[in-house]
C-alpha cells in the first residue's frame, strides 16, 4: 500500500528507549544496525482530517566527516573468528562473531574530534514526515532510515513517531465520527429555523424542523474523519440542545405562566420520538 513504509512495523508498547541490534549470524560480515529514535508529534483535528506533512528537527547520530576504517586485525576483515577444537569425533571447526569489531570487519582508524569511540557524532537533521488522514491518538508511525546511523556503514535505524491528538474545543471524536453540540433557544425550537454549521471542512446550512426536541440527533454524512488507509469517511452527529432561559422579564414570565396549563405545552411524545437511550443505541449500531 502507499503507506507501507510508514506502517511496516507494529509497536504496541509506550516505552521510549532506543533499541537496535545485529544481523543474523550467517557467514560473512555482520552489518550493524543503528538504534531507533522516538518522537512525539501533536496534531490538531483539522490536520488529522486532511492529512499533513510535518518537518521535524531530529538529533541523530551519524558518521563523522573524514572517518576512516581499517580491516580488523583479529578477524582479517571477515567479521568472524574461527576456532578449531579436538573432540572424540575429530577436529571440529566453529565460527563466531568477532568480539573486537562486533562482526563488521572494520575498526576505526582515525577518530575525528568530537566523535565517540565508533566515530559517530550527533547531528541535527530536518526530517519530513507525511502523516496520512485518519490517524488516531496513540498510533505510532515509522519513518524508515531516519534513526541513528550505524557504525561501520551499516543500516540506519528508524524514526518512530507517536501521534498525539490535540483535544478540539468544539468537536468530540469517536472513531471516525465527530460529535457537535448545537444549542438553540426555545423560539427556534418551536418555530423551526435554518442554521449555519461550521464543520472541519467548511460551513454547511441545515434546516431544523418546527417543534424540534432537545436531544434529537442529526447526522451529516461524510463530514467526519476519513478512514485510515481505506475508503469512506465518518459522519458528523449534531446533538440538539434547547436552551432554557434562566432569567425572564415580566412579559416573558407572564407568557409562560399563561401557558403553564395549556394542553399544547404538555409533553406528548410519540413512538417515533426516541428516548435518550434509543438515540445512543442508534449511534453505536
Amino acid at each position: 500500500s502507499q503507506f507501507g513504509d510508514i506502517f511496516g512495523d507494529v509497536f504496541g508498547g509506550s516505552g521510549f528507549g532506543g533499541f537496535g541490534g545485529f544481523g543474523g549470524f550467517g557467514g560473512g560480515q555482520q552489518r550493524r544496525r543503528g538504534t531507533d529514535l522516538r518522537i512525539k508529534v501533536s496534531l490538531t483535528l483539522e490536520e488529522i482530517v486532511k492529512g499533513v506533512e510535518k518537518k521535524i528537527k531530529v538529533r541523530r547520530k551519524v558518521q563523522a566527516d573524514n572517518l576512516q576504517y581499517n580491516n580488523c586485525s583479529d578477524c582479517g576483515g571477515s567479521g568472524q573468528t574461527v576456532k578449531i577444537a579436538n573432540t572424540i569425533l575429530g577436529r571440529m571447526q566453529t565460527t563466531a562473531v568477532c568480539g573486537r569489531c562486533q562482526g563488521t570487519g572494520k575498526i576505526v582508524a582515525n577518530r575525528p574530534p568530537g566523535s565517540d569511540a565508533n566515530g559517530m557524532v550527533a547531528k541535527e537533521d530536518m526530517v519530513s514526515i507525511k502523516i496520512p488522514a485518519g490517524v488516531e491518538d496513540g498510533m505510532q508511525l515509522k519513518v524508515a532510515g531516519k534513526g541513528n546511523g550505524a557504525p561501520g556503514g551499516g543500516q540506519d535505524g528508524n524514526l518512530i513517531v507517536l501521534i498525539q491528538e490535540i483535544e478540539h474545543p468544539v468537536f468530540k471524536r469517536e472513531g471516525n465520527n465527530l460529535h457537535f453540540d448545537l444549542y438553540i433557544n426555545i423560539s427556534e425550537a418551536v418555530l423551526g429555523v435554518s442554521k449555519e454549521i461550521q464543520t472541519l471542512t467548511g460551513k454547511v446550512r441545515i434546516r431544523l424542523e418546527e417543534g424540534i426536541q432537545s436531544g434529537k440527533i442529526l447526522r451529516l454524512k461524510n463530514k467526519g474523519v476519513p478512514v485510515l488507509q481505506g475508503y469512506g469517511q465518518g459522519d458528523l452527529l449534531i446533538h440538539i440542545n434547547v436552551w432554557t432561559p434562566r432569567i425572564l422579564n415580566k412579559e416573558q414570565r407572564k407568557f409562560f405562566q399563561d401557558n403553564l396549563t395549556d394542553t399544547n405545552f404538555e409533553p406528548n411524545p410519540k413512538k417515533n420520538d426516541k428516548s435518550f437511550f434509543d438515540k445512543v443505541k442508534d449511534i453505536f449500531s
